[in-house]
């Protein structure tokens, strides 16, 4: 039940904010605050209470009918790569909520948009059921549309529609791969645990594993369906910035693997040694696009396609260590781009009112808290030790030298490039001269500080203390992989 109540707490808090009347717009930050809080407590309460001596690999499992003429349940449960992508969705929107105080147009829909999506989000997590994981993970898109083409910026409709028709002709694929597979089943379950030990055959496998890893890759940002992301990013406002980058993108590297890898190992074998190709491309292009890039925003954008990169390659490689990198480089990515995007959007755009790197300077001087979380989340783009990017990609490069060791070193090339394009923008945005225009900006709220300091902390403990992570992801990562090595 504890997972059920962080979708069940968020629509809540949706239902409640609605029957507010908009004027109420504190009340209405409050109630979405503290909806959010309480869901990350709950998200908190299931990770530390995972049993790692337990042979049930999936615990808090909750079973109820919902479709029986289709053999469909609302099925959840967690194991350990779910639970910590759950945390670090209780993180992301709880951060989020507390960034997105400033909002005051239309307060009461955006936050009501706001929890709706991200119950979608932890809906996916939890979801053992293949159509209730589709359920979530539409409900999770869906609201993005007119979170970005309302209350966004910089052709944010444009921004919105490229988004949304990318994610529909994913959706598409993944629609299609679940009609297929309940053809297949003779309608019998589509309970992805009992999915996962039916031997479907060769040739089945062969024509749905790519409808299903490309249907959830296109989310995850996978070159070349990637474009949507950064122009995405850029158009949508702070808080949704760092759900899309934080945590949105990681539901198609999630669907990735356990709606396509862990159901049809066979077509994994065969298909993923190309796919690896294309996450190459990936990590070197995103890093040299974000490196050419004038608006601060767009850099972080094309450094997110990179490092997600970087998961998707973890994923290819199927690898041991380079799995259980992916689902940590999931956890820390999403915590560095939610660091990186409430620095860019609420602490300098919002108060600079520009993006362009060659009018920005000596911020440090006016806001030295936000250029301190800037630098802790770049130094753990760049992979620094001691931070939480440095364990994840050792692991994944490790993990892929061991398969495919010349995707390996040529990934190399996309670590050397973010350290180059991470230090330019520091230097940029934060050292140097301070143009006038920004002398007396206003200064960096409480609240906001409380924001970037937990993400910066939870960088640092992951970095530190790389165990409270890696047991849980080892102790679910090891059977998966066997399973793929045949």
């Amino acid at each position: 039940m504890v997972l059920s109540l962080t979708v069940i707490v968020s629509l809540l808090g949706a239902v409640l904010i609605m029957v507010v009347p908009p004027e109420r717009k504190n009340l209405i930050r409050k109630l979405a605050t503290g909806a959010a809080f309480l869901s990350l407590v709950f998200a908190l309460i299931a990770f530390f209470s995972y049993d790692l001596d337990s042979p049930d690999q999936f615990q808090f499992r909750q079973e109820l009918t919902w479709i029986p003429a289709l053999g469909v349940n609302y099925i959840v449960g967690g194991d350990g790569i779910s639970l910590p992508l759950v945390v670090l969705t209780g993180f992301i929107i709880f951060c989020g909520a507390l960034i997105a105080w400033n909002i005051e147009d239309r307060t009461k829909e955006f936050y009501v948009l706001l929890l709706i999506l991200v119950a979608g989000v932890y809906g996916v997590f939890i979801s053992l059921d293949l159509l209730l994981l589709f359920v979530f993970y539409e409900l999770a898109v869906v609201p993005m549309y007119l979170l970005i083409g309302v209350w966004g910026s910089t052709r944010k409709e444009y921004g919105a529609m490229k988004l949304t028709l990318y994610l529909m002709v994913g959706s598409a694929l993944i629609m299609l791969g679940i009609v297929l597979i309940f053809i297949q089943t003779g309608g019998e379950t589509l309970d992805l645990t009992k999915l996962a030990q039916m031997s479907f055959p060769r040739h089945f496998q062969m024509l749905i594993f790519p409808l299903m890893f490309l249907g959830f890759g296109v989310l995850a940002g996978l070159w070349p369906f990637h474009t949507w992301s950064p122009v995405g990013h850029v158009a949508a406002p702070t808080s949704v910035s760092m759900l899309h980058a934080g945590v949105l993108m990681k539901l198609g590297a999630y669907g990735c693997l356990r709606g396509a890898m862990w159901l049809f190992p066979e077509g994994a074998r065969v298909w993923l040694p190309w796919i690896i190709i294309l996450t190459t491309v990936n990590v070197v292009y995103g890093s040299m696009i974000a490196m050419v890039q004038r608006d601060f925003k767009f850099v972080i954008g094309y450094s997110s396609v990179s490092h997600m990169g970087f998961v998707v390659m973890g994923l290819s490689a199927m690898t041991e260590l380079s799995l259980a990198g992916a689902v940590l480089q999931m956890f820390s990515h999403g915590i560095m781009t939610g660091l990186f995007f409430a620095v860019v959007g609420r602490y300098v755009y919002d108060r600079t009112h520009t993006r362009d790197l060659t009018k920005l300077g000596g911020l440090m001087k006016i806001m030295p808290s936000g250029g301190v979380l800037f630098i802790i989340a770049g130094l753990a783009s760049m992979g620094m030790p001691g931070l939480s990017g440095f364990i994840a990609e050792l692991q994944i490069l490790m993990g892929v030298w061991q398969a495919y060791p010349v995707v390996a070193a040529l990934s190399g090339i996309g670590i050397l490039v973010t350290a180059a394009y991470i230090l330019r923008v520091i230097h940029s945005v934060f050292f140097g001269e301070l143009p006038a225009a920004f002398a007396n900006l206003p200064p960096i709220t409480l609240m906001e500080k409380c924001a970037g300091g937990v993400l910066a902390a939870l960088l640092i403990l992951i970095g530190l203390y790389p165990s409270l992570m890696t047991r849980m992801i080892f102790h679910s990562v090891q059977p998966l992989a066997a399973l793929l090595q045949g």
